[in-house]
């Protein structure tokens, strides 16, 4: 299978397609999504970040972002990865563990030194090199699993 991890801060005219696709998949505003692209794109040096996973006719397959706080009440956990999604039809074939590899060294070359992630899942992040850290409150009250991978 052939795709294409990109970063949008390099294929800039993407990012309308792609604040619809996160959108889409997450019900936030596709307006938010594109101020924090439009970020990215002018800093390219800083968080935020996004990337999408393009096949081979370039419809975007996955995607992830990294942001500095993920609705989450510990500030001090930064900064973290968001909106990690893969379309059904391309789940288990190892793309998304490639992309959180890519992130994961994108954002090393940054200079931060971990990332921290939200999720209820457990296993597929450990998989990528992610351990359990503490549970967070997040913005709504509710608590979530928050994940920590050295980089």
């Amino acid at each position: 299978m052939e795709y294409k991890i990109t970063k949008i801060n390099e294929q800039s005219e993407i990012k309308e397609t792609a604040a619809l696709w996160f959108s889409g998949k997450f019900g936030v505003p596709v307006e938010a999504y594109l101020e924090s692209m439009d970020e990215d794109i002018e800093n390219k040096n800083k968080i935020p970040k996004w990337y999408v996973v393009l096949n081979s006719i370039g419809e975007i397959i996955a995607g992830a972002g990294v942001i500095e706080n993920d609705f989450h009440k510990r500030k001090d956990l930064r900064p973290n990865i968001c909106a990690v999604y893969t379309e059904e039809n391309y789940r288990k074939k190892g793309i998304m563990k490639k992309l959180l590899n890519f992130i994961c060294n994108d954002i090393k070359a940054l200079g931060e030194k971990e990332v921290y992630l939200l999720t209820d899942h457990t296993e597929f992040y450990e998989k990528c090199g992610f351990d359990y850290f503490t549970q967070v409150e997040e913005d709504g009250g509710t608590e979530s699993r928050c994940y920590k991978r050295i980089l």
